[in-house]
């Protein structure tokens, strides 16, 4: 990295800075590779660490950089690409789903889910976790919250909790004809139940994607999917396939 002079730039040193930066994790640095410390990096540059911590935040905003506990700053991987708008509408749980089921509990969901499901706000509903990996990496994590009358057969299954109930939960919404979905979109923040599963601190940016599934002319389930935004990126089409871009060789982009 080269030092530039930053003290005669009109625009915010922080964002000058962040340039600086970006062409030097072009031209420098591999996907992967830990970043100075911030002291090291503040002194090369000449400016302030509270300057220096600005331009990397948003760098980590971006997509460039990912901060590791335990490890430091790193040179993030190229993004995920995950199909939205897809014309190709299955249940959860179908064949080539590639999302995990991880447990499956009774509770009432949050007052926005259950408005969306047209239920009782304080009406339990099946709710289930499923997690995501690429490569080794927990990208995603999901709930998805059935209300009972999506899967009026279910107890009759032998499975109380866990993976297994959460697999016949996704069984059983599969009897039904699905008639469509439709998705929204939105920038949030991870809370801290999810920041543990997807290896980030809390109140790091996510990509959170909500997804009604219709049947019979009502909402039958609701997933609400927690996309890490430092590794994701949302593609429109089609094909509803998801591009999985890997490539340990490749100069961070």
């Amino acid at each position: 990295m080269g030092t530039t002079q930053l003290e005669s730039v009109p625009e915010p040193k922080y964002w000058h800075l962040k340039t600086v930066l970006t062409e030097a994790l072009d031209s420098e640095f591999s996907v992967g590779e830990i970043l100075p410390n911030e002291r090291d990096l503040a002194a090369r540059f000449g400016v302030a660490r509270a300057t220096l911590r600005q331009a990397l935040e948003q760098l980590e905003l971006e997509g460039r950089l990912q901060r590791r506990r335990g490890v430091g700053t790193t040179v993030a991987p190229p993004r995920m690409g995950v199909a939205v708008g897809s014309e190709q509408h299955t249940w959860p749980g179908a064949p080539g789903d590639a999302w995990q089921p991880m447990d499956c509990t009774v509770a009432v969901p949050p007052a926005a889910v259950a408005d969306l499901l047209d239920a009782d706000r304080d009406e339990e509903v099946h709710t289930v976790r499923r997690s995501r990996v690429t490569h080794g990496q927990p990208v995603a994590a999901e709930l998805l919250y059935i209300p009972g009358s999506s899967v009026p057969d279910l107890s009759a299954i032998d499975a109380p909790s866990g993976a297994a109930r959460a697999r016949a939960v996704l069984r059983e919404l599969q009897r039904r004809d699905l008639e469509g979905q439709d998705q929204a979109v939105e920038l949030g923040s991870v809370s801290a139940e999810d920041a543990k599963e997807l290896d980030r601190l809390p109140g790091a940016p996510v990509l959170v994607v909500t997804t009604r599934f219709y049947a019979e002319g009502r909402t039958a389930a609701i997933s609400v999917a927690t996309y890490r935004a430092d590794t994701c990126r949302l593609t429109f089409g089609a094909t509803g396939g998801v591009e999985i871009h890997h490539d340990p060789e490749r100069r961070a982009s």
